[in-house]
């Protein structure tokens, strides 16, 4: 799981559904003190600093990659999702309808060409985390998309974001690797996604909505190019307005990778929080995950011996 495209997807929470520039008519300038810009709210009703559905299905993928060592199960997955579906607060209608269907073998969509929705992409980041091949790593992203979204676009632009978080993990230059993406992909693919994520490209109030596949990738991208830190790449992101917090999610993910994490606000680090089936996930239990999904060691708490009551001053006690 990705710390970075939970900040982002916590920070664009209550601006989901809002037009363009909210976030800036809301906060003219940082907010230094308390909560920060964590406000909590939206639609769905978050709390100050909770992740949403995006960041709630990528905790569920992550999750089975490491019940399945560290490998795709479509089976497992799948499953781990309906389950998590069954009392989420918040699920993408494409997403929804697909898990009504008790395995994904049997998913069927009423118009296909609907579905190049972003939530394929949203979630796809702890893909990115995996020590593995990059033509392996492809294929699990290509998979985990087609579980839910049938339109090819839907899981070619999960595989365009995993493929740039992971090209700035390795400490290169993510937009050449998005344009090295970009020139395999089929020609009809090519000829949606290259305008729209060429450097010239400017959101518009007649550009693709952001919901799509197509919107939510370009918006992510235009943020994190023009930006001098990750902060600055989520807060663009986020004031685009609509699915903010896709965006930002999105947005986030790449840029981290990125800035690394110490570049993220702390006051964002502190609050970025949520739950997934009851199970409580903070900033630790994030990076964690992460950790583990990367398979690096994760270190084990220090418990404190008990020492005391002592008197440290006469009448007064500590422990």
């Amino acid at each position: 799981m990705s710390v970075f495209a939970a900040v982002g997807d916590a920070l664009g929470a209550p601006f989901e559904f809002m037009p363009a520039g909210s976030y800036a008519k809301r906060f003219p300038r940082p907010v230094r003190g308390g909560i920060g810009e964590l406000i909590g709210g939206g639609g769905f009703n978050w709390a100050p600093g909770e992740f949403t559905d995006d960041t709630q299905m990528a905790i569920v993928l992550a999750e089975s990659l490491l019940a399945n060592d560290h490998t795709l199960s479509r089976d497992h997955v799948f499953e781990s999702w309906r389950e998590w579906a069954a009392d989420a607060r918040d699920v993408g209608s494409t997403t929804r309808h697909a898990l009504s269907f008790t395995r994904w073998q049997d998913v069927t969509h009423r118009n296909p060409a609907m579905t190049a929705a972003n939530g394929a992409l949203m979630r796809a980041f702890p893909l990115a985390l995996l020590e593995v091949d990059s033509g392996t790593r492809k294929e699990w992203t290509l998979q985990q998309a087609a579980l839910t979204h049938a339109h090819p676009d839907a899981a070619l632009g999960a595989w365009l974001g995993v493929a740039m978080m992971r090209a700035a993990i390795d400490e290169q230059d993510p937009f050449s690797a998005l344009d090295d993406e970009l020139r395999q992909l089929p020609s009809e693919s090519y000829e949606v996604f290259s305008p729209l994520l060429d450097e010239s490209w400017k959101p518009s109030i007649d550009a693709i909505g952001n919901s799509s596949v197509w919107g939510c990738l370009a918006g992510a991208v235009w943020a994190v190019r023009g930006a001098r830190s990750f902060e600055d790449a989520v807060v663009r992101a986020v004031n685009l307005g609509d699915d903010a917090d896709t965006v930002a999610c999105v947005a986030g993910a790449i840029a981290g990778a990125m800035f690394t994490e110490q570049a993220i606000p702390s006051r964002w680090l502190a609050y970025v929080h949520g739950t997934v089936q009851g199970k409580s996930y903070r900033l630790e239990d994030l990076e964690n995950l992460a950790m583990s999904i990367a398979g690096k060691p994760v270190p084990k708490p220090q418990k404190e011996a008990v020492v005391g009551p002592i008197e440290v001053f006469p009448g007064l006690h500590a422990a």
